[in-house]
């Protein structure tokens, strides 16, 4: 839980990482391959693809024949709902592992000033040179670096925010209907 922090700060602390943030060394660049926003602006959704430097071991870049890695992320902002769920997916290697990971800011449902955070991953690796293991330790040991990492990078930009004196945006509120049409036409 962070402590009066308005998910929709969070969000905008989220999105200060992009497009490349020298706080994560390894991330070293998106694009946006769709921007899109319902018509009623309840919800943005964002999708990039992230280019990230491989943190394992030489011979094991060396055998699988990569520097970089490829991951798709999708970002949902849900004004209505005040959630901003955040999906991310390897690109690289996805006929030989499987990364899901599944980040969710909500509002807290006793004290809406809280902002809730939950976090899910997984790992399936199919085959990967006879490495597998090893892959799976790597990945893991990483995962669990990047958890703290993650928090405190939020709280970076959050206090950025602050100092900017941005600390609290509106509730979303549902645009006024279109005024009705009249028609031009005279009766006959």
């Amino acid at each position: 839980i962070l402590n009066t922090v308005y998910l929709c700060v969070c969000f905008q602390a989220y999105e200060r990482r992009f497009p490349t943030c020298p706080l994560i060394p390894v991330f070293l660049g998106s694009e946006i391959l769709s921007d899109v926003q319902s018509e009623d602006g309840a919800i943005h959704t964002i999708q990039r693809s992230c280019k990230l430097s491989v943190d394992a071991p030489r011979l094991l870049k060396k055998i699988a024949g990569v520097e970089v890695v490829y991951f798709i992320q999708t970002n949902t902002l849900n004004w209505r709902e005040r959630t901003l769920l955040i999906e991310a997916h390897n690109e690289t290697f996805s006929s030989r592992v499987t990364v899901l990971e599944t980040c969710l800011y909500s509002v807290h449902p006793e004290n809406e000033n809280w902002t809730c955070f939950e976090q899910s991953a997984s790992l399936d690796i199919k085959s990967f040179f006879g490495f597998e293991s090893t892959v799976e330790k790597i990945a893991m040991k990483q995962y669990t670096a990047n958890i703290k990492r993650g928090k405190e990078i939020i709280e970076y930009y959050l206090s950025e925010l602050i100092s900017e004196g941005l600390t609290e945006i509106p509730r979303w509120t549902p645009p006024p209907p279109p005024p009705p049409q009249t028609s031009n036409s005279s009766p006959p």
